[in-house]
Formats: structure tokens, sequence, C-alpha cells
């Protein structure tokens, strides 16, 4: 089965256009890496080894550009060396012959997730070794034909790769608006609910009582007994209706992932840090929802209260949450306070566990699996 982190590196148009694209120029390449491999007079063991390096940098072309995309610009640096390391490996067993694959790099350089203009120093990097071994090992005439290919291919996939990231954020954006909504509409109807259904439903139980009072005063007899009756009916009726009322307000106004995810977004942004949240919760089962919601409002109000932090990191999946930060560390356990005993407590109902500890960001990290 496909981890749901690996499925979200092939999820959306932006990945899957650069899967298509990746995949037609890694087809125009089959013909010149047989030709340069294959054809020349060379142990079967080097062809393979060749063949080998070349097959695994074209894997990496393909997937880590999108996978960094999906877990930000740390693992987007340990992806970009990757590709160099690999293609630094071809280089070594093709030599020269293989700087045909820079422009290439450049491209998957370019969608790689990087902090800014790390992208771009790679690239005119790549174009300034390329122009200076074709000016002493090659043609001068042709020197700056790849040079401004790697150049005009990598200025082009950022661009692109700009608009990818854009589009995501404005469809976050949207998702958090959406959600904000509805969230603000239901406690918008939780509130009329109690403070007009509610109060109506306490003056008939009151007046109904005050009914009962006054019938204990009138003179016995059959039609007395009987309008006691139904006041008391009355009475049972209106209370039972107020507390139907109060446990639908309570429902209406009940912590849920969606819409604490809707509110951690704004609140994160207010508070001046870094936000990285899932775009949807469609992942996680209705019935987590609850308990999740109460690990990231915890969770996020730690990292606004104590932990000093400047960016905040929400996973999830359908089976566990977790909210980390970039801020003090680990010491920020003792602010959650009640918080986090409740948040053990109502994993424990769930039949899941807490996890508490030092985060990968170099902070504190809240997370309970189920």
């Amino acid at each position: 089965m496909t981890s749901p982190a690996l499925a979200d590196t092939f999820r959306g148009p932006g990945p899957r256009k650069w899967f298509v694209g990746a995949g037609f120029s890694i087809v125009l390449w089959a013909w010149p890496t047989w030709n340069l491999v294959w054809s020349v007079d060379e142990p079967v063991v080097w062809k393979l080894a060749a063949s080998a390096s070349l097959v695994a940098f074209f894997a990496a072309y393909a997937v880590l550009p999108m996978f960094s995309r999906r877990r930000g610009s740390r693992t987007g640096l340990a992806c970009a060396g990757i590709l160099l390391g690999l293609n630094g490996v071809v280089i070594l067993l093709v030599g020269k012959e293989a700087l045909w694959t820079w422009p290439f790099l450049a491209c998957a350089l370019a969608m790689t997730v990087l902090p800014p203009r790390v992208d771009f120093a790679l690239i005119v990097i790549l174009a300034a070794i390329s122009l200076a071994t074709e000016l002493v090992t090659g043609n001068p005439a042709e020197a700056f034909f790849q040079p401004a290919l790697i150049l005009s291919l990598g200025f082009m996939m950022s661009s692109f790769a700009r608009l990818i990231r854009q589009t995501a954020q404005l469809r976050e954006a949207q998702t958090g608006l959406a959600d904000a909504a509805v969230a603000a509409e239901r406690s918008r109807v939780a509130r009329d609910m109690h403070d007009i259904l509610g109060h109506s439903l306490t003056v008939i139980a009151v007046k109904a009582e005050l009914a009962g009072r006054l019938m204990e005063g009138a003179p016995p007899g059959p039609a007395a007994d009987r309008a006691a009756a139904e006041i008391s009916d009355v009475q049972d009726l209106a209370r039972g209706a107020l507390a139907d009322v109060r446990a639908t307000v309570a429902g209406y106004r009940g912590v849920n992932v969606l819409a604490e995810l809707a509110v951690a977004r704004t609140a994160l942004e207010s508070a001046g840090i870094e936000a990285e949240l899932p775009g949807t919760v469609e992942q996680v089962p209705a019935r987590h929802r609850e308990l999740f919601g109460w690990v990231l409002r915890e969770g996020v109000t730690n990292v606004m209260r104590h932990s000093g932090a400047g960016r905040c990191r929400v996973l999830l999946t359908a089976s566990s949450v977790s909210v980390e930060d970039d801020g003090v560390g680990p010491d920020a356990a003792g602010s959650f306070g009640n918080g986090l005993a409740g948040i053990r407590e109502r994993a424990a109902a769930a039949g899941g566990h807490v996890r508490v500890g030092p985060s990968d960001l170099g902070g504190f990290r809240l997370a309970v699996d189920v």
C-alpha cells in the first residue's frame, strides 16, 4: 500500500505535469544514453555501472523535485544534494560526454523546493562550469550553446515552480477561508440556538414549575389532579428539550480538526510564525477528528505562547497528528500543564498514545498516534 506521504508526492496538477514532462524527456534520453554507453568499446562491467548510474539519476530526476515539494526546503536541500551526487557519479563514470545531462539537472534543481535564491545560484554555477569546460576542452565557437540552454531551461522551470507553489498556497488559502466560514456559521447557529431557543425553553420550564406550585393550593378534585399531572409533564418536556438543545449546542461548538486547522492558520500567521499546515483533512477518519482537533489546539497554543518559535509544522495522517516547532526545545513540555494531561486521557480513551520530545525542526514536538 502506498504511504500517505508518498501518495501526496504524486497528487495535484503540478506533480502530474512534472512527471509527464520528466517521463517524456527520459524517453528522449533513451537513444543518446544507449549511444553514449553501449556503442563504445568499453568493458561490460563499465557499461553496466554507467547504465546503473544513469538510471539512478533519471529516477531521482523524476521523483525528488516533487517529493521535496511536500516536505519543505530542508528536505529540498537533501534532494538537491542527492541529484548533484548522482550526476557526479555519472560524470565520473562516463566523462565529459555526460555533461549533456546538465540542462535536465538544472530543470530538476529549479523544481526542487530550496531556500530563496539557492536554486538560481546552483543553475548559474552549472552554467559557469559548463562554459569553462567547453572553452578549455571543447570547441570555443560552440562553448556558449550548452550554458545558454542550462540558464534558459533552469530559469523557465524556476518560474514554473513558483507558479505551482503560488497555486498551492492559493488553494490552501481558499480551503482555510472555507473552513473558517463553516466554523463561524456553526458558532453562529449554536449561539442563536442557545440564546433564542434555550431561553424560551428555560422560561417555559420556570412557568410550568410556577403553575405546579399554584396548583398545590387549588381545591382537590379530579380536574385539579389532571391539571397537576399535565403541568408536571410540561415541566419534564421543557427540561428534556432544554437538555437536548444544550447537547446540540455543545456538539456544534465541539472541537474538530477541520475548524482547528483554520483557526491555527489564522493564529499562526497573526503571530508572525511560518505555518506549514496540511491543505485537507480528508484522510482523517471521523472518529479521530475530535481528538486530533484537541491535539492541534493544545499544540498550536503552546507554540504561540511558550516556544518562541518562528516556524510551526503540522502533519496529519489517517492515524496520527503531530505539531512541531523550531523554538526553545523539549523544555516547553512543562508549559502544557493540564492540557497535556487532558490530551493523554483523550488519546488513551481512543486507544492511542502521546509522544512528546524534540522536533526535527530543533524545537518541540507533540504527536498522537491512534
